[in-house]
């Protein structure tokens, strides 16, 4: 052998198996970072494309400069920052077990005659061996995905995606992809590769780095003997402790910060059951569209569904008995398949009772804002008629900013509003089309209102206006990014709790020697697993949640400012469940390998 460097490759087919959960750490970093770039240059591609085919001589510096771009790569780039820091972090403590598990390796080296700097150098060189196969799977993945999800754009969705490239190659996703393997490699192996450099020679016949730093905790008081040994195991390794909790943590924040996204387009593209596609209102907004137009309506052919809704404005009332009687409101009715869409779509707020509103009762729905002082149980007398509020609405979905600006909008069912009022037609008629609606099967909608509203009417075409396929594409890039985190969490958790037991598997031995049973092991083994779940989600949650609330405030309240910021009970107890399901996980394997290792093979390795 002409030099110690040549144990590298030696050590990389040795250590193949307990490797390969850090290589698919680099291999998910690289294939995030090259699939996140190489769609945000894809879009600005097809931006580019759409806006040269308007204005001569536009170009991608012009792009780049409008807020477009600039959101795109912004975007891009603060993901490379987040996954640039959750790749250090397991990478680095599956390093970290790595090393703690070659203890004896790094003594004899040091006996032999190695230096430290040596031993720094085989470490990080060990490390970047990985990236050779590491970094070109990541990128191979990452430009497989980035086209596949093209395919999914230009072909399921449309709209406006229908001239994304194809099968295109982005320069930055590579570079960006690459310089993520590599720097987060060397940034990862730094710490574990000082430690291992500070293990002496003495740690050669001991097998121990003397790097663990006793903790009395009260926890055995508490808990079972077998259960403060994995709680005290946990907490004994600061180092690993620290890298372990920091990369749930991590995350944690990660899921968190996402999930904000999916509101901020919610509220961007609002989607809702009730949408149309064509709308037939009465040219003065009255009620003069026939009442039997939905159904004539509802029978032609490339329509899904048509319904119409009445409405009155500025009707005297009384807002809980108020004597004065200067309040004002509006009055809509919404049929059956309308109130049943405000409970799909999620826009009732708590404590509303949607059950109260159908058919012929004295109970409405009222629109809402955060400045609004009327609540749920309220009455209004309108005329003889005494309403009780049964619900109330998010926000206000008829104004143009969500607000209400002091100005109650009740919604009755079909049947109440015709008693109110005693008008039985219709103001607005909303048709839904069937996905294979013609041009010919819209015009001949148009024909039957022309000739069946009994009124001049208004007829708006809505179907270019769909944001449906954008909302879907934009929220099923989200999630599978919080699904690949969600991966990404388990693998970690499972593959550092593996290595932590697979580092003390002596110790382990001598206490299946001394008398410790199969069921003490797993009990202990689950404790350590989860006393590291614990803290990661005692900090995650720390910082999560005031980050989840500064972006709620940043994206969405600056801009909507009818929106609420509530405890996202959803997103946490998705992501609280996987950390839980994989410590449960994680603890399964190395306990069941320790049970099955022979008290008699056990005292010869001792």
């Amino acid at each position: 052998m002409k030099s110690y460097l040549n144990l590298i490759p030696i050590s990389a087919r040795v250590h193949k198996r307990q490797n390969r959960m850090t290589r698919l750490c680099i291999i998910f970093a690289v294939f995030m970072v090259t699939a996140v770039f190489s769609m945000a240059e894809m879009g600005t591609r097809m931006e580019l494309d759409r806006l040269s085919d308007k204005h001569q001589g536009f170009s991608l510096q012009d792009i780049l400069s409008s807020t477009m771009g600039q959101s795109l790569f912004l975007a891009a780039a603060v993901l490379f920052v987040l996954i640039l820091i959750a790749g250090v972090l397991m990478i680095s403590g599956s390093i970290s077990s790595s090393v703690a598990q070659r203890t004896r390796f790094f003594g004899m080296m040091r006996c032999i005659g190695m230096s430290r700097q040596q031993i720094i150098r085989f470490v990080r060189l060990e490390a970047l061996n990985w990236c050779k196969t590491a970094v070109p799977a990541g990128l191979i993945l990452g430009i497989l995905v980035s086209w596949m999800m093209c395919a999914v754009l230009r072909f399921l969705v449309g709209e406006e995606f229908s001239a994304i490239p194809l099968f295109g190659i982005s320069a930055i996703g590579i570079v960006s992809g690459i310089l993520m393997g590599v720097v987060t490699v060397l940034l990862a192996a730094g710490a574990p590769a000082r430690r291992a450099s500070r293990v002496s020679p003495a740690a050669a016949a001991s097998g121990n780095d003397g790097y663990s730093v006793p903790v009395h905790s009260p926890a055995k008081h508490i808990f079972r003997i077998d259960t403060s040994l994995g709680i005290h195991h946990a907490l004994s390794a600061r180092k690993n402790l620290f890298l372990i909790t920091g990369s749930f943590a991590l995350s944690i924040l990660l899921f968190l910060s996402f999930s904000v996204l999916v509101e901020f387009v919610g509220c961007l593209m609002p989607q809702s059951a009730a949408d149309s596609d064509l709308d037939i209102a009465s040219a003065d907004g009255s009620n003069s569209i026939s009442c039997q137009l939905p159904e004539t309506i509802s029978g032609m052919n490339g329509v899904k569904r048509a319904y119409g809704r009445r409405s009155s404005f500025d009707l005297a009332a009384a807002l809980n008995d108020n004597t004065s009687g200067s309040d004002t409101v509006d009055l809509i009715s919404f049929g059956d398949f309308d109130l049943e869409c405000l409970e799909k779509d999620g826009i009732l707020t708590r404590g509303s009772d949607l059950s109260l509103v159908y058919g012929d009762s004295s109970f409405v729905l009222a629109t809402w804002d955060p400045y609004s002082d009327w609540e749920i149980g309220d009455t209004i007398r309108l005329g003889e008629e005494t309403l009780e509020i049964a619900g109330l609405l998010k926000y206000d979905p008829f104004s143009s900013d969500g607000l209400t600006n002091g100005q109650i909008t009740l919604i009755a069912s079909d049947e109440t509003f015709t008693r109110l009022t005693g008008v039985t037609d219709y103001s607005l008629v909303l048709v839904q089309t069937a996905g294979d609606v013609t041009d010919e099967d819209v015009e001949a909608v148009r024909r039957a209102a022309d000739s069946e509203a009994g009124c001049a009417c208004n007829f708006n075409d809505r179907r270019e206006q769909r944001t449906s396929g954008t909302y879907t594409a934009f929220v099923a890039c989200v999630y599978g990014f919080l699904a690949i985190i969600t991966l990404v969490t388990v693998l970690n958790i499972v593959n550092s709790i593996s290595m932590s037991v697979s580092a003390r598997i002596r110790q382990y031995g001598a206490m299946r020697a001394v008398g410790m049973d199969g069921r003490q092991v797993t009990r202990m083994i689950a404790a350590e697993a989860f006393t590291y779940a614990f803290w990661g989600c005692a900090v995650g949650c720390g910082l999560g949640l005031p980050l989840h609330r500064l972006l709620y405030g940043f994206l969405i309240t600056g801009y909507f400012p009818y929106a609420v910021w509530s405890l996202p009970v959803g997103s946490l107890a998705v992501i609280l469940l996987t950390v839980i399901f994989a410590a449960a996980l994680a603890s399964y394997a190395p306990a069941k390998r320790i049970r099955g290792i022979s008290v008699t093979e056990t005292i010869n390795e001792l």
